[in-house]
């Protein structure tokens, strides 16, 4: 017999769609002047959500403005395609770090535990500065969002530790 978590396993989809979309005003800055820019965080994303066996179905780019932010969100939660969707970015403490309070009034349930497993985690890689994030998943009807911090590290750190129970999340989400 076995375990309601490894029925839900089995039951649970196998492929999730994502929608990336990195939160930063010189990025934004740079794309409307035409220049090219790198995004490695959205890159290491990518990687990671394709080696865990899923696909990226968006990517994309917004300013630090809590309007864009949740308009992006908006479009992509009423869209169909997209099963998750993560915000890089903007997660921090500074003036123009809006990401959290632009979803989270959106958001139908917050994953409480997310925000403080992630930042356990970031501490034993990089120490005491992990308080300095605001990381946080929630969800609205059957999709994941998730605000994450924009470097490539914190990226490594929430997809290789969080992206193999995604699917479980989806499926007791999708199951009512």
């Amino acid at each position: 017999m076995s375990s309601p978590r490894e029925e839900h396993a089995k039951r649970a989809p196998r492929l999730l769609r994502f929608a990336l979309i990195t939160v930063s005003s010189s990025r934004y800055s740079a794309r409307l002047r035409g220049e090219d820019f790198s995004d490695e965080s959205q890159e290491e994303a990518v990687k990671l959500i394709r080696e865990g066996g899923h696909a990226v179905e968006v990517r994309d780019l917004v300013d630090d403005d809590v309007n864009m932010i949740r308009l992006r969100l908006m479009e992509l939660l009423e869209r169909g395609g997209v099963d998750v969707v993560v915000f890089i970015g903007g997660t921090g403490f500074s003036r123009r770090d809006v990401t959290v309070e632009a979803v989270k009034p959106l958001l139908e349930r917050e994953v409480e535990g997310f925000g403080e497993l992630f930042r356990y985690l970031s501490f034993r890689e990089v120490g005491a500065a992990a308080f300095l994030s605001r990381a946080m998943m929630g969800t609205v009807g059957d999709k994941v969002v998730m605000c994450l911090p924009g470097s490539p590290n914190a990226i490594k750190v929430a997809l290789k530790n969080f992206l193999p129970e995604l699917p479980h999340l989806i499926y007791v989400l999708r199951s009512g």
